[in-house]
């Protein structure tokens, strides 16, 4: 079996311990704060990770948009639309071709 141990040896120990501790505050601290640097980097990032993914939800809605007024902009634009929607205020379209007077 092993020796009992004294007292005084552990005793001797916690203040070693403590001397260590103390001696070495400074780059604890130093440490704590590297820490405390390192949680808030973190969130940080998760929450602009957040902030893109919300960002890039809309924009694929926006595109949607902008795809359906683009569509709805170039049937509105048929010739055979426009016809259809300036008879109903009297005019129509001409049968004969355009010209361009010149100023000659």
């Amino acid at each position: 079996m092993g020796k009992p141990k004294n007292k005084l040896v552990l005793a001797d120990m916690g203040t070693l311990a403590v001397e260590w501790v103390l001696k070495n505050l400074t780059f604890t601290v130093f440490l704590g704060f590297l820490a405390i640097i390192y949680i808030a980097n973190a969130h940080f990032a998760e929450k602009n990770i957040r902030e893109i993914q919300v960002l890039q939800r809309d924009l694929k809605d926006l595109r949607w948009y902008y795809k359906s007024l683009l569509s709805e902009n170039m049937y509105n634009s048929k010739q055979s639309v426009v016809a259809d929607k300036v008879a109903q205020d009297g005019l129509r379209p001409t049968d004969t071709d355009s010209y361009i007077l010149s100023s000659e």
